[in-house]
Order: C-alpha cells, then structure tokens, then sequence
C-alpha cells in the first residue's frame, strides 16, 4: 500500500487480511457522494476458490488472465468484492512491446511508447459487479466488427489458438447468438460484445466476464458460446442479490441453451428437461439452497435450476413465460435481484399462486415421481 485519500485528503488505511479500512479525515453526511483513490503496487496472486477451482491472476505462457467469479477480483484490484456492488470502470494497462491487453467494454484509446510498450484504456459505461471483470494479456488475434444491428464486437483469439484454426465457425456464429438473444430476452443490455479465446492449458472453464465472455479453446462451442452470451442478460446485467442466488444467472444461462436448441434445432427443451431430471448430480441440493460456497457451480445450481423454469413454462404457458424471461431481464436491468424477488415477479406476471411449483423444483429436498 502506498496510501489513500478521501476527497483528496489522506485517509489512515488499516489492512486485515482481505479486508482494507479507511478512515477519512472528516465525517461524510448519509447520502454524500464522496471520492477515494486507493494507491497499492504489488504481484498479483492466484487464488484458489472452496470448490477448487482457480480465479484471480492466471499467468499464461505469454502473459496473464485475469477473471474473478466469485471473488478472485481482489487478486488485483481492491473494492467491494460483492455482486451486489456495482459499479463503472475505466481500466489504463501498459503492456510491453509484442503482447496485447485486452478488458471488458469498449477500448477507448491506444498509446505506443518509443520502447514499443502500449497503454490501452478500456471503459464500462454500464454498471457492473467485481467478479465480472476481466483483463487478458498476450499475443492475441483481435479482430473488431459489428452486428447487423450495428453492436461494436471485438474478439481477442489467443495466437497459438488462431493458428490451429478451429475456432472460425463459433466466431461467426457470434452475431447470430446475440441477435437471437435480443429476440428471446430483450434489447441486448450492454454498448458492446465479443469474446477472449485462450488456451485449454491457460483456463480450465468458460466464464461470462461481462460484454467479453472467456472461453478456453476446448470449450468454445456453439452451446457454451450460447450460454455464456445468456448471462449478459441473466447474471451481468441481472446480477444476483447474493451468492446463494446463483442458480439465476446459471439456471438462465442452461435453459438459454435449451431454448436455443429448441428454436435452432427443433429439439424441444422438454427433451434436455427430462435429461437434466434423470442426472442425480442435479439432485443433490434445492437451486436455492446450495449448502455453502463450494456449491454455488455445483450440478443443481444449473441442470436443476433450468428445470424451474422448464416447469415455470409448462404450468404458465408459452406466451407469459417468454414474457417473463423478457419483463425479468428489463425490471432488474443493470441491477440485482434475489430468488425471492424472480417468485413474486412471476407470480405476478402469471396472475396466480404458484408455491408448488416452487416448494418441489425451487426448494424442495426430494426428487418428484415423474419429470
């Protein structure tokens, strides 16, 4: 740590493990909008998660990664590392000469020294959660464009990864998913899109750091591309109230794969349904209810949560349902929201009680006869 300030005077700073205090000078009033720069330099870490699974600093063959789900944001930057916390960014890197940076929203300036280091600065104009940051540093293929909407897309492909040549076919599918997206969940909710592509070795899982969804080579298909372009609506721009709320980012996110084989495929979700209800892994725990934080990517957090809503779709039917999925992502549009607050909205939406569906798919402790 090199010091705080809370509205440019110096703040008294007290770190206890994670947890980094200040104290500022004078008393802020209730409501006042005030600001803090926190001045720290240091070596990133990796860290390694309940369940796990490795977040924070990744360091690759040329460079590094960056991703934070739940909390491996803290790794290199301090704040709120809380879903609930929103906020805009503005992220400034200098790389040196022969690697690029690549972040979330949209670059917004390119500087090169005379040594051949670059500083790139990327901007968020929409809110966003700590967790869904990113920053991926290497020698990358970038390539920019736009949707027939006219939506900036920008894709980063890991160098080795472009040269084998088996990610062209999901990248031009790229266009297509978000337009199909926009006609099932509403008007897309962020100024721009794209993807990071790295090696299988780099990252062992795909994860929707927001507006630029990261995918190791070996999982950059069609339905993982699909389901990780869902969560800008359902998880990035509708983020959870808290971690035990995850099943509405993953749960949506599966059942956005579902649906898209149903429209695309003529595979009726009913079918993945009835799949997802014959895998005991999905019946280990409620959706909502995961047992502690080493559960919240667990099987019933996804397979189970996208049979909520696969039972939501059969007992309102298909014209309130899809309304749901819609008026959902627009009423929480930028914001969080909590499982209790999903069950009051379609219960309202459906105009009628619907307890049983939730005590047997949503909270229930047994497995149900029939799917």
């Amino acid at each position: 740590m090199h010091g705080a300030t809370v509205d440019g005077d110096p703040a008294s700073v007290r770190r206890a493990g994670h947890e980094l205090t200040l104290r500022p000078r004078d008393d802020i009033g209730k409501g006042a909008t005030f600001r803090t720069v926190v001045r720290y330099s240091g070596t990133p870490r990796t860290v390694t998660d309940p369940d796990g699974s490795q977040e924070g600093w990744l360091p690759t063959a040329d460079g590094a990664l960056a991703v934070g789900q739940p909390t491996g944001s803290m790794a290199w930057f301090p704040g709120n590392h809380h879903p609930s916390d929103k906020a805009a960014y503005q992220l400034r890197i200098t790389v040196p000469k022969g690697v690029r940076a690549v972040s979330n929203g949209e670059l917004t300036s390119t500087r090169t020294a005379a040594d051949g280091a670059t500083t790139t600065t990327w901007r968020t104009a929409e809110p966003m959660a700590s967790y869904l940051a990113v920053l991926a540093v290497g020698a990358f293929e970038v390539e920019t464009s736009r949707t027939a909407s006219g939506l900036p897309v920008l894709t980063a492909v890991d160098s080795s990864v472009a040269r084998r040549g088996g990610t062209g076919q999901v990248l031009a599918r790229l266009p297509d998913a978000v337009a199909w997206g926009e006609r099932r969940f509403g008007p897309y909710p962020f100024s721009s899109t794209g993807v990071i592509v790295e090696r299988a070795e780099d990252i062992g899982y795909a994860l929707e750091t927001q507006t630029r969804p990261v995918f190791p080579e070996d999982a950059f298909t069609e339905p993982v591309l699909v389901h990780e372009l869902a969560h800008q609506w359902y998880g990035d721009s509708v983020s959870p109230e808290t971690w035990r709320d995850m099943w509405l980012n993953e749960g949506f996110a599966t059942y956005a794969e579902w649906l898209y084989a149903e429209d695309l495929a003529g595979t009726p979700a009913r079918q993945a349904h009835e799949a997802a209800f014959a895998d005991d892994a999905n019946w280990a725990f409620p959706p909502a209810e995961p047992p502690g934080p080493e559960h919240i990517s667990d099987a019933p957090v996804y397979g189970r949560g996208a049979m909520v809503l696969q039972k939501l779709r059969e007992s309102v039917g298909d014209e309130v349902f899809f309304a749901i999925l819609k008026g959902w992502a627009a009423e929480h549009r930028h914001g969080n929201a909590s499982t209790e607050d999903f069950t009051r909205y379609a219960e309202a939406r459906a105009d009628r009680d619907l307890a049983e569906l939730w005590d047997t798919w949503l909270y229930g402790g047994t497995k149900p006869a029939r799917p």
